[in-house]
């Protein structure tokens, strides 16, 4: 019988900790930064520009998800944006714990190389606390997602929260999960 490949979190525990552990000079393995959730955002604009109905989008993150998106409401009215207090802006879902680790493994091995002309992530994605943002233009790279059932394709945003200190912490924390980032080369040029 083959010996089946380890599983992220796993795979983190025995083999990536260490090495992150040393990488980072910290000598505690408490202190070493972890995956703390992902979130997935699809603003709902251009869906109520066009008064269309937006449940196609929250099929398609719960599709992509595996759990059910909560829908945003805006907190107060903005006549600029023609937004209505308690008017519905946005989808969004939180994973945490082994759906979160499934997301992300099926993010980088699946999800990113399927995107058109793709290079690399850019790594100055991050904020000032190690948390790195992903815009995605087509939902359809999610192989979850049947295109013949699309009327519209929207983008949407994934934000991976880690317990890093620092953008550093963070992008090598990501990088030893396997997060294809751009060489430092393609970013100059």
């Amino acid at each position: 019988m083959a010996k089946q490949p380890l599983k992220l979190k796993e795979n983190f525990d025995r083999n990536i900790a260490a090495v992150l552990q040393k990488d980072l000079g910290l000598k505690n393995f408490w202190a070493l930064p972890r995956l703390k959730k992902i979130t997935i955002n699809v603003g709902l604009g251009s869906f109520l520009a066009s008064k269309k109905d937006y449940s196609q989008v929250i099929e398609t993150l719960s599709v992509i998800s595996g759990q059910k998106p909560v829908i945003t409401k805006a907190r107060k009215a903005v006549s600029n944006f023609k937004i209505k207090k308690d008017q519905p802006i946005g989808v969004t879902v939180t994973l945490r714990g082994k759906k979160m680790y499934d997301f992300f493994n099926k993010l980088v091995n699946i999800t990113l190389p399927r995107i058109r002309d793709f290079r690399g992530l850019n790594p100055k994605g991050f904020d000032t606390r190690g948390n790195y943002t992903i815009g995605i233009k087509e939902s359809t790279v999610f192989p979850e997602v049947n295109q013949e059932n699309i009327e519209k394709i929207h983008g949407l945003e994934v934000t991976i929260v880690t317990g890093a200190k620092d953008n550093e912490q963070g992008h090598k924390l990501l990088k030893a999960l396997g997060f294809p980032f751009q060489h430092p080369t393609i970013i100059n040029s």
